[in-house]
């Protein structure tokens, strides 16, 4: 999928201010760690974010795991990152990771003792049972929703208000949960730890009320909501640390000021003043800022970046004229400048992220490094064009249908790729659209709507079966679903259903790996870069930590110096 709209939904989109003059007497310089500061507890943390709401209602996040939500609401799992491997799924109201049937479809999770929501009630299997449940009532929509398909009779099951109990989900005791699903899945674990698994006392959470106010399971509790201006979270008493691996829950309190400013926001933060030393930002800081805050050494322990990110790639229509053949495709691998495409998408290739030669991200477990089109990073363009000879066009093609959004800088970038496809003899026709249009287009059910697009994809979770499966299962083409290039291959959809059918996950690793080679021979997209995202703190916030994924900071480590 194209994250920009998912990332919008949890603050994390990219600041779109110009406030280079403000900022040029900056000279920031970008770092990779978040600095040397010695934090302790206590102190109050405040996120800067240009959005105006947050979902707190479990059932309708999107959030991932190591972002506001997760300082609110617990999981049965939850998510350990790390700047020195892959993410790993760690137990968080578990006492483990789960235990799988030996058929891989029924998933046993025992709840650790004594634990306790922020108004008492004690955690048990009825209270996550029940918290699953609502996820499926339509008005409690808007959710990640992987669970919905997954648990067996999920499908026509409409929530404990009208539906009543769902059947795949047992509570034998108080401390034991068991999911039967309607498949074999090796990366339930991975599920379990999404905002949906949170626990919900029964009888709460029966309207649109619960999003302003969330019982809470986390370090966190809501202290108070004023819409539009900022929500506070102060401790919460029944959270205990000894039980939370996940968590450090260091400051007292924690305030996240909504409607900022991104430009604004810069400033204040590299200026530290006051509360803002103890503040950072939850947009990613924009090319044309970062290019001019990264020169000023004074601010480079404020500025985090990343290490690589998301897949920005080229989809090419498999169902679509010329692009049905596969060496027309396979040309396009030689044909696009990726160092053009850094430029335009940030400015230098350092800023914009390193090139991309696989569909799994890096920091995904099992993911392999290769490259089955080497090319310099301008591109082959004698070997583009004699492809598209042996393909029977040694003219080469003209008048593709190029839709592109003419949200953030999409259009420069997808100018970057049409100016490099040219030299090959590929002529294409730029299709500016909103948003919204461009999205009706690229997930809509007519397969003819256009021949290539831009689109970029944020895995939901730390595995490669989210790289992979919804880009280029048979299954996500058209109603809504982001197989973009239309790709549709039968023993490519075989490989997808073994790799999430093998609980072993260094076995299902080498399943997607062998499965990212056999989709790029086909070559449906071309990867281009694995795009970093910067982050700005203020200068009393430690612990501000970017794991190899996600390629965001992880909110549930971060603490202040004194």
């Amino acid at each position: 999928m194209d994250r920009r709209d998912f990332l919008r939904a949890m603050g994390l989109t990219a600041a779109v201010s110009g406030t280079g003059a403000l900022l040029a007497a900056c000279h920031a310089n970008e770092q990779s760690g978040g600095g040397a500061l010695t934090v302790s507890s206590g102190g109050t943390l405040y996120i800067l974010y240009d959005g105006t709401s947050q979902r707190l209602d479990p059932a309708k996040s999107q959030s991932l795991a190591i972002t506001l939500s997760g300082l609110i609401h617990r999981r049965l799992t939850a998510w350990k990152t790390s700047a020195d491997g892959p993410a790993t799924v760690v137990p968080d109201l578990a006492t483990d990771t789960g235990r799988a049937s030996a058929d891989g479809k029924t998933w046993t999770f025992t709840l650790k003792d004594g634990l306790k929501m922020s108004d008492g009630t004690p955690i048990t299997s009825a209270e996550i049972k029940y918290g699953v449940e609502r996820s499926f009532d339509p008005a409690f929509s808007g959710g990640l929703g992987y669970h919905k398909t997954l648990l067996a009779g999920g499908g026509a099951y409409t929530g404990p208000f009208k539906g009543g109990d769902l059947a795949s989900i047992e509570t034998p005791d108080a401390k034991t949960i068991v999911f039967h699903l309607a498949r074999p899945y090796g990366d339930w674990p991975w599920i379990v730890s999404m905002p949906a698994f949170a626990p919900v006392p029964k009888g709460k959470g029966t309207d649109a009320n619960y999003d302003s106010a969330p019982v809470a399971s986390g370090p966190y509790q809501l202290e108070s909501l004023t819409k539009g201006v900022e929500l506070r979270l102060s401790r919460n008493p029944n959270w205990d640390p000894k039980t939370d691996v996940a968590r450090t829950g260091l400051p007292d309190a924690v305030v996240m000021q909504l409607g900022q400013d991104t430009g604004v926001t810069a400033q204040r933060l590299l200026a530290s003043a006051g509360n803002d030393a103890f503040a950072f930002g939850a947009a990613f800081v924009n090319p044309a800022q970062l290019a001019q805050i990264r020169t000023n050494p004074a601010a480079k322990n404020q500025l985090v970046t990343s290490e690589s990110g998301a897949l920005a790639y080229l989809a090419l229509n498999t169902r679509r004229g010329p692009l049905a053949n596969v060496k027309v495709r396979q040309a396009f691998q030689y044909a696009v400048d990726k160092t053009a495409f850094q430029i335009a998408s940030a400015g230098s290739a350092d800023l914009a992220g390193p090139i991309a030669t696989t569909l799994i991200t890096e920091g995904i477990a099992g993911r392999e490094v290769f490259d089955l089109y080497p090319a310099p990073p301008s591109g082959d363009v004698a070997k583009a064009k004699q492809l598209l000879a042996e393909a029977g066009f040694p003219n080469g093609i003209q008048n593709l249908d190029f839709p592109v959004s003419t949200d953030n800088n999409d259009a420069d970038k997808a100018q970057a790729i049409q100016a490099a496809l040219q030299r090959a003899g590929i002529q294409t026709k730029l299709r500016p659209l909103d948003e919204d249009a461009w999205q009706a287009v690229v997930t809509g059910n007519d397969d003819n709507a256009y021949d290539l697009t831009l689109g970029s994809w944020q895995p939901d979770f730390p595995s490669a079966n989210s790289n992979i499966q919804p880009l280029f299962g048979t299954s996500e083409i058209g109603n809504g679903g982001y197989n973009q290039s239309r790709y549709s291959v039968p023993d490519v959809d075989a490989l997808i259903a073994q790799a999430q059918g093998t609980i072993d996950p260094a076995a299902a690793g080498k399943l997607w790996a062998q499965t990212d080679r056999r989709i790029l021979q086909d070559s449906p997209v071309v990867p281009l870069i694995y795009t970093r995202n910067s982050f700005l703190h203020g200068s009393k916030v430690g612990d501000f930590e970017i794991g190899q994924f996600p390629a965001y900071p992880n909110y549930l480590q971060i603490g202040l110096a004194k």
